[in-house]
């Protein structure tokens, strides 16, 4: 009976390790199972390494109410690689540089493990890192010092953003105002267009 128990545990781990070991199903299983939840899934191209999440901001947080996409890529030797995470629209907070959107943040960048999935990083990491900003290991140095000297005017610099950039109608349209610009453009020369695309692609 024991020796029976015994055999079923090493089955069982030799079957989870196989499981660990193939980074594509991995994949494939975690971005089935974020599809799943309650967060939209945009993907890039038809594939699952790279894809747009529409990310609300936490609730009690500076950022209640936002809306934000969020830019996922991830590389091959994921999930023992961590994901690229960035924010495409803007949002004004220490841990996230301005211009790009990429994200400072220790459990994605640094101490990532494989027991962690997408899930983990939508429904914990981000909403911890709105929640709980890092003004003394920033991306985004105004925001750090702002906050540091002067809350109330972070705050409301937080909110300006949250108002201008991350609005539900701002987000689901930005595709749709990219194709309106090329719209206009289209009876121009060759050369126009290639200068709106190379805008586009950066």
């Amino acid at each position: 009976m024991d020796y029976d128990c015994g055999f079923c545990s090493v089955r069982l781990e030799f079957e989870q390790g196989l499981k660990m070991s193939s980074p594509t199903k991995r994949r494939e299983m975690d971005v089935m199972k974020l599809m799943m939840s309650d967060f939209t899934v945009e993907t890039i191209n038809d594939g699952l390494s790279e894809f747009n999440v529409i990310f609300n901001g936490p609730k009690e947080s500076l950022y209640e109410g936002g809306v934000w996409k969020v830019r996922v890529e991830l590389p091959d030797a994921y999930p023992y690689k961590s994901p690229s995470i960035g924010f495409v629209n803007k949002i004004f907070h220490p841990n996230v540089d301005e211009l790009s959107g990429s994200v400072c943040l220790d459990v994605i960048n640094q101490s990532w493990s494989p027991m962690f999935d997408l899930l983990n990083v939508f429904e914990s990491f981000l909403p911890q890192l709105l929640l709980y900003p890092n003004p003394s290991d920033p991306l985004n140095g105004d925001a750090a010092s702002l906050m540091m000297k002067d809350k109330i005017q972070y705050e409301k610099k937080v909110k300006e953003y949250c108002e201008r950039y991350a609005k539900e109608d701002i987000t689901n349209t930005n595709a749709e105002e990219e194709s309106d610009d090329e719209d206009v453009s289209y009876d121009n020369t060759a050369s126009t267009d290639d200068e709106i695309a190379g805008h586009a692609d950066p």
